[in-house]
């Protein structure tokens, strides 16, 4: 394995979801994040996460005991010195993400790939954070990690071909494949799946459907698995908002503004599963 000791900085939904992927095909993780709390969180879905998934596909199972010894929780950036690859998934705020690549690139080696995986912000501008842009990459991967095995590659403007085979390379041995796009706000699947949400929650807004209709067409008509507002709520409706609000400032186009009663629903702390309401109530 040529990716042994893998960085994942985030600890939130995305995150988790990938160290557990990591430690489950046998790499060892350390998973950054800025408080025990969130990585005592992140400790609890892990091991849940393995469980479940070991409902869905008897032939995945494994002991989720293994699984977290493969993984070292910590809110020590500096341990970071000793990866080979980093997958970044703070939150989708520019600010709080250039003061984490600024870190990163003073703590990491040199040869070291840092892998954006964001909803929106633009690769070429995380790159621009960091003295070795030609090594960052867009690696957007998808909710639930564990059970997606397509990952969206984005190549900024400096991302080398080198960096690009190397991300290939390193979701090969994660059992993923990938498709490389162009750099680009949203990149393909957020373009298109942002719009989609956020006109949904429009529709919500001036009373044309419920939450569980708008939904039902998209499932019992199209045959999608989840409805826009069932996938807005695994996403996370904090996400959701702060990936539209980064597609308007980018594009200055109105389609991409940000629907009223989804900042209403994050200002009042209704994020959705993470949470334990969104459009829908969760246990």
């Amino acid at each position: 394995m040529k990716y042994e000791n893998v960085g994942v900085v985030g600890a939130g939904v995305m995150g988790v979801g990938v160290a557990q992927s990591l430690a489950q095909t046998g790499h060892t993780v350390v998973l950054v994040d800025v408080s025990d709390t969130i990585l005592d969180r992140a400790r609890r879905e892990i091991r849940n996460g393995v469980r479940a998934l070991a409902l869905f596909d008897k032939k995945s199972a494994v002991d989720p005991g293994k699984v977290l010894e493969r993984i070292r929780f910590t809110t020590d950036l500096s341990q970071l010195a000793e990866v080979s690859f980093v997958v970044e998934n703070v939150t989708e705020k520019w600010a709080i993400k250039q003061g984490v690549y600024e870190r990163m690139d003073a703590v990491c080696a040199p040869p070291v790939v840092f892998a954006a995986n964001t909803s929106a912000i633009p690769i070429t501008r995380i790159g621009s954070a960091t003295k070795r842009p030609q090594q960052v990459v867009g690696m957007h991967f998808m909710n639930p990690v564990p059970m997606k095995a397509l990952v969206e590659v984005i190549r900024g403007f400096h991302t080398s071909e080198e960096t690009i085979e190397a991300a290939k390379a390193f979701l090969a041995e994660m059992n993923k494949e990938c498709v490389v796009v162009e750099d680009s706000p949203g990149f393909v699947s957020n373009r298109v799946l942002m719009l989609t949400i956020n006109e949904a929650i429009f529709l919500v807004q001036d009373r044309v459907a419920s939450a569980p209709d708008v939904d039902r067409i998209f499932k019992g008509c199209f045959g999608h698995k989840m409805g826009p507002l069932e996938t807005a709520d695994l996403i996370g409706l904090d996400t959701i908002l702060y990936s539209i609000e980064v597609l308007y400032e980018s594009y200055n186009d109105d389609k991409y503004r940000p629907c009223p009663l989804l900042k209403k629903m994050v200002d009042a702390g209704l994020h959705g599963r993470k949470s334990g309401r969104g459009f829908y109530t969760y246990q």
